[in-house]
């Protein structure tokens, strides 16, 4: 069983900055697609970023030129830049690796904007 391990979220004003980080195992921290995830109450589930094994980003378009999806191989963490937070983007964020096999889910870690 992998675990994904998750920290940064708090609370923040509109305007501000957080980072969000995911420890996660060596076997597939490089060799598989990593990904952030948010939920709001009473909200589907949302696709934020990706990176894939060729370092290929993806963002949805509400967060683009805002957040920033990254890793560090040595210590086998995504990150998640989020900047210039805006209240709709309260949700509990959550991290995700998805293999051939199975997707491993973190805890989720809760950010929220303030007005």
């Amino acid at each position: 069983q992998v675990q994904l391990v998750e920290s940064g979220g708090g609370l923040v004003q509109a305007g501000g900055s957080l980072r969000l980080s995911c420890a996660a195992s060596r076997t597939i921290f490089s060799t598989n697609t990593m990904a952030w995830y948010r939920q709001a109450p009473g909200r589907e589930c949302e696709l934020v970023a990706t990176l894939n094994s060729a370092s290929i980003t993806n963002y949805a378009d509400s967060v683009k030129g805002r957040f920033t999806i990254s890793r560090d191989n040595a210590k086998t963490t995504v990150y998640l830049q989020m900047n210039s937070l805006k209240p709709e983007d309260t949700a509990v964020y959550v991290c995700a690796a998805h293999t051939v096999t199975r997707t491993y889910w973190g805890q989720g870690t809760q950010v929220t904007v303030s007005s």
